[in-house]
Protein backbone atom coordinates (compact mmCIF):
# COMPACT_ATOMS: atom_id res chain seq x y z
CA UNK A 1 0.00 0.00 0.00
CA UNK A 2 1.44 3.35 -0.96
CA UNK A 3 0.72 6.67 0.70
CA UNK A 4 0.74 10.05 -1.01
CA UNK A 5 3.88 12.11 -0.42
CA UNK A 6 3.60 14.75 2.30
CA UNK A 7 2.97 18.29 1.20
CA UNK A 8 5.42 21.05 1.97
CA UNK A 9 9.15 20.64 2.39
CA UNK A 10 10.29 17.06 2.77
CA UNK A 11 12.58 15.58 5.37
CA UNK A 12 15.92 17.20 5.14
CA UNK A 13 14.80 19.91 2.76
CA UNK A 14 15.03 23.50 3.87
CA UNK A 15 11.88 25.58 3.44
CA UNK A 16 12.02 28.41 0.95
CA UNK A 17 12.92 31.80 2.29
CA UNK A 18 9.56 33.30 1.27
CA UNK A 19 7.52 30.64 3.17
CA UNK A 20 8.63 31.67 6.66
CA UNK A 21 7.34 34.78 8.47
CA UNK A 22 9.90 37.35 9.51
CA UNK A 23 10.77 37.66 13.19
CA UNK A 24 8.84 40.88 13.79
CA UNK A 25 5.84 39.84 11.73
CA UNK A 26 2.63 38.70 13.45
CA UNK A 27 0.88 35.63 12.15
CA UNK A 28 -2.78 36.13 11.33
CA UNK A 29 -4.71 35.09 14.42
CA UNK A 30 -8.36 35.45 15.28
CA UNK A 31 -9.37 35.24 18.94
CA UNK A 32 -11.58 32.32 19.93
CA UNK A 33 -15.31 32.97 20.19
CA UNK A 34 -16.74 33.98 23.57
CA UNK A 35 -18.11 31.47 26.00
CA UNK A 36 -21.58 32.97 26.45
CA UNK A 37 -20.72 35.22 29.33
CA UNK A 38 -23.59 37.24 30.70
CA UNK A 39 -21.68 40.31 31.72
CA UNK A 40 -21.18 41.78 35.17
CA UNK A 41 -23.65 40.94 37.93
CA UNK A 42 -26.35 43.51 38.62
CA UNK A 43 -25.26 46.18 41.06
CA UNK A 44 -26.30 45.59 44.64
CA UNK A 45 -27.54 48.45 46.74
CA UNK A 46 -25.26 47.44 49.61
CA UNK A 47 -28.21 47.27 52.00
CA UNK A 48 -29.23 44.08 53.73
CA UNK A 49 -32.87 43.17 53.38
CA UNK A 50 -34.66 43.81 56.69
CA UNK A 51 -37.12 40.96 56.19
CA UNK A 52 -34.20 38.53 55.82
CA UNK A 53 -32.86 39.61 59.21
CA UNK A 54 -36.32 39.38 60.77
CA UNK A 55 -36.79 35.92 59.25
CA UNK A 56 -33.69 34.69 61.05
CA UNK A 57 -34.74 36.34 64.32
CA UNK A 58 -38.30 35.00 64.18
CA UNK A 59 -36.97 31.50 63.44
CA UNK A 60 -36.03 31.39 67.13
CA UNK A 61 -38.92 33.46 68.52
CA UNK A 62 -42.01 32.33 66.58
CA UNK A 63 -41.03 30.15 63.64
CA UNK A 64 -44.24 30.32 61.50
CA UNK A 65 -43.69 34.07 61.14
CA UNK A 66 -40.06 33.34 60.19
CA UNK A 67 -41.28 31.12 57.34
CA UNK A 68 -43.52 33.85 55.94
CA UNK A 69 -40.86 36.54 56.30
CA UNK A 70 -38.20 34.30 54.73
CA UNK A 71 -40.24 33.68 51.60
CA UNK A 72 -41.13 37.37 51.30
CA UNK A 73 -37.48 38.37 51.80
CA UNK A 74 -36.22 36.01 49.08
CA UNK A 75 -38.77 37.39 46.63
CA UNK A 76 -37.77 40.97 47.45
CA UNK A 77 -34.06 40.18 47.16
CA UNK A 78 -34.56 38.72 43.67
CA UNK A 79 -36.35 41.89 42.59
CA UNK A 80 -34.22 44.57 44.29
CA UNK A 81 -30.83 42.76 44.29
CA UNK A 82 -30.26 43.60 47.95
CA UNK A 83 -27.95 41.61 50.16
CA UNK A 84 -29.21 39.03 52.64
CA UNK A 85 -30.00 35.98 50.49
CA UNK A 86 -28.13 33.69 52.90
CA UNK A 87 -29.87 35.22 55.92
CA UNK A 88 -33.26 34.61 54.36
CA UNK A 89 -32.33 31.06 53.40
CA UNK A 90 -31.10 30.21 56.89
CA UNK A 91 -34.15 31.89 58.38
CA UNK A 92 -36.33 29.61 56.26
CA UNK A 93 -34.37 26.46 57.07
CA UNK A 94 -34.36 27.09 60.82
CA UNK A 95 -38.01 28.17 60.83
CA UNK A 96 -39.08 24.96 59.09
CA UNK A 97 -36.95 22.82 61.43
CA UNK A 98 -38.25 24.51 64.58
CA UNK A 99 -41.85 24.37 63.32
CA UNK A 100 -41.46 20.65 62.63
CA UNK A 101 -39.96 20.04 66.06
CA UNK A 102 -42.77 22.04 67.69
CA UNK A 103 -45.43 20.03 65.84
CA UNK A 104 -43.69 16.78 66.79
CA UNK A 105 -43.59 17.88 70.43
CA UNK A 106 -47.30 18.86 70.37
CA UNK A 107 -48.33 15.55 68.81
CA UNK A 108 -46.25 13.65 71.37
CA UNK A 109 -47.74 15.64 74.23
CA UNK A 110 -51.26 15.09 72.91
CA UNK A 111 -50.59 11.36 72.54
CA UNK A 112 -49.26 11.21 76.10
CA UNK A 113 -52.37 12.97 77.44
CA UNK A 114 -54.70 10.62 75.55
CA UNK A 115 -52.72 7.58 76.69
CA UNK A 116 -52.72 8.76 80.31
CA UNK A 117 -56.45 9.49 80.16
CA UNK A 118 -57.33 5.97 78.98
CA UNK A 119 -55.32 4.29 81.74
CA UNK A 120 -56.71 6.36 84.61
CA UNK A 121 -60.15 4.67 84.48
CA UNK A 122 -58.87 1.17 85.30
CA UNK A 123 -58.61 0.13 88.96
CA UNK A 124 -57.29 -3.01 90.52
Amino acid sequence: MSYPPPSGPGWGEQPHKGDQPHWGEQLPYTPPPGYGQYGPPPPSSGNTNVMAILSLVFAFVFSPVGIVLGHMARKQIRQTHEQGEQLALWGLILSYVFTGLYLLFCCGWLGLVVWAGTNSGTTT
